[in-house]
């Protein structure tokens, strides 16, 4: 490609409303332009980088041996209304009419449509497995659409959906998966961690997030850096601390604390670790009759150390509290504990509670609560002496740098990242919902098992950015660069040396299968050096007039801070050998 034939289009300010990195550099670079909250559209350059990450995802997907298809992106809301997802979701669930005020939606995912195929067209088990996948644009009507590919409305993803027979054959399915997309990330040559995610009610570990780690991302990451151990934070557990607790050395006390409602201001003024603090959490579970008709709710009072906070996933699998639950009111708060919160603790309660423990809570001993009184707390409280044992202990509260990985092996350490992948195993979930079902070799009819696998395509270009940039702009990888060479004359139009030389090496560069750009559009030097530093192509030759009188031309990768001179009539196998070691 020519320069002067493509469309490239650069920004010295980014737009007010750019956040983060990628949204402010992928607009300075002309890569995405704003059509309206949350909804771009794709300019040459930045669907040049869409492209080549779809490719690489076809590529390995091919190779896995899914199948691709392409479904639908307005889908009748008949299917969504068999499984009950077009009531229960949300606003994010954008719902339409047709003219003849039918139901429709614009797919934010499409398991429902899958599973209507896998019914209608998979009858028995040798017709297993299969594994459907697309590259399809899609929409989610988010609450507060930002930081430009990263949250948008409008998005691209390759979503794909296995059926097996079994469980087990959907465990197999999943591992194909998973190493694909292991293949998939290595290629993108990204730095990424594959963690371990919460699975939700189909319990076990079979889910994973595919995870590149940047100082922006959202997600905390936590892994051992001495083992494999990784995980989300909403997954990830420590080891369990190891007994016996310490036998009590101190004495109960209500000792005063005047307005210091929190563990670390009563930490600070009586001159003890946070550590030995206990913080209370009260919870609320809903009772109801057979009717359903609410007849009360039941307390629950989670006890942490002050120095630690509650996980709301592990709380959500604690039995009681797996059916859901609420922050407790503040009546609710006063009518047992008769305080306000701040000053809540485990003694002298007006009505019995559910006490849950934290494990490294339970294995405290002289430790400092609220003493449900207002400006005091209780400090040398024991479970035993002061209290009773707690109904239940549990992992409850999310893990801190520093923690004992759970398998033994050192001390978890915590990064940032970005969710662009998830595989997981769906079950049953859809394929009894919407009764699709295979016969087995006896002739009965069996619930497929499914499973599914994302890949954000359009977000994922961001997520690189935010891994890959400096001061001047991007810097790609050289498997998701718009460009990987840009040949940069100086010049161009007023040498015919440095025009010939150019356009030589341009057409070299191309009978080898590089994918170079020429830039022939008459730039001064700084104008146009600037420019690809932006865009952020990786490799980068400059020709002019005195290079070429001293038999050299100057090459610098993106990264490097200056050029290297190499001869003349060597440079397109240097550039072999860069690419090739890239």
């Amino acid at each position: 490609m020519k320069a002067s034939r493509f469309f490239v289009s650069t920004l010295k300010e980014a737009p007010a409303d750019a956040e983060v990195a990628s949204h402010r550099l992928m607009m300075r670079a002309g890569m995405i332009k704003k059509l309206g909250t949350g909804i771009y559209t794709y300019m040459p350059m930045g669907l040049r980088v869409i492209r080549k990450v779809e490719a690489i995802v076809r590529e390995e997907m091919n190779r896995a041996g899914a199948v691709e298809l392409a479904m639908p992106v307005v889908q009748p809301a008949e299917f969504w209304q068999e499984t009950g997802r077009f009531e229960k979701m949300g606003p994010e669930l954008l719902r339409i009419k047709d003219r003849h005020d039918r139901d429709f939606v614009v797919q934010p995912t499409s398991e429902e449509v899958v599973t209507d195929i896998a019914r209608q067209e998979i009858r028995s088990y040798k017709q297993l497995p299969k594994n459907f996948y697309q590259i399809q644009t899609k929409f989610r009507d988010e609450r507060r659409p930002r930081f430009g590919l990263m949250r948008g409305r409008e998005f691209i993803m390759k979503d794909a959906y296995s059926f097996d027979r079994d469980l087990d054959a959907a465990k197999s399915s999943y591992q194909v998966m998973a190493q694909a997309y292991r293949n998939i990330f290595d290629r993108f040559g990204l730095r990424y961690r594959a963690v371990a995610a919460d699975s939700g009610a189909i319990g076990g570990d079979l889910s994973e997030e595919f995870q590149v780690i940047a100082a922006t991302g959202e997600d905390a990451i936590v892994y051992c850096p001495e083992s494999d151990y990784a995980a989300n934070m909403e997954k990830a557990e420590a080891l369990a601390p190891a007994g016996p607790r310490p036998a009590a050395s101190n004495a109960l006390e209500k000792t005063p604390t005047p307005a210091k409602s929190t563990c670390a201001d009563v930490a600070e003024l009586l001159g003890i670790p946070l550590a030995t603090t206990v913080k209370s959490l009260v919870l609320a579970t809903d009772i109801v009759d057979e009717g359903g008709n609410p007849k009360g709710s039941q307390v629950w009072l989670l006890l942490l150390r002050g120095d630690h906070d509650m996980n709301e996933i592990k709380v959500a699998k604690v039995p009681g509290l797996d059916n859901g639950f609420r922050f407790a009111t503040l009546a609710e708060i006063d009518d047992h504990f008769g305080c306000k919160p701040g000053y809540l603790g485990p003694l002298n309660l007006k009505k019995p509670v559910k006490l849950i423990a934290d494990r490294e809570a339970a294995v405290l001993a002289d430790w400092v609560t609220g003493a449900n009184e207002v400006d005091f707390h209780m400090t040398g409280v024991n479970w035993g002496r002061d209290l009773p044992e707690p109904d239940l202990v549990a992992d409850l509260r999310n893990v801190v740098a520093g923690d004992a990985s759970p398998d033994g092996k050192g001390a978890l350490a915590i990064e940032r990242g970005i969710e662009v992948g998830h595989v997981f195993v769906l079950g049953t979930k859809y394929s009894k919902a919407m009764n699709a079902t295979y016969l087995d070799e006896g002739g009965k009819p069996q619930f497929l098992e499914m499973g599914c696998y994302g890949i954000g395509i359009t977000r994922l270009p961001a997520a690189a950015i935010e891994q890959n940039h400096d001061e001047r702009g991007i810097i790609w990888p050289d498997a998701l660069a718009p460009f990987t060479v840009v040949v940069c004359p100086i010049g161009m139009d007023r040498s015919p040396e440095v025009k010939v030389a150019a356009e030589a090496l341009y057409e070299q560069l191309l009978a080898s299968g590089v994918d170079v750009l020429l830039d022939d559009r008459g730039e001064r030097p700084g104008a146009m050096f600037a420019d690809w530093e932006l865009i952020g192509v990786p490799h980068r030759v400059v020709i002019s007039d005195r290079g070429l009188k001293e038999g050299q031309l100057e090459y610098q990768h993106r990264r490097d801070t200056a050029a290297t001179k190499v001869p003349a009539a060597g440079i397109a196998e240097f550039i072999a050998g860069r690419l090739a070691a890239a």
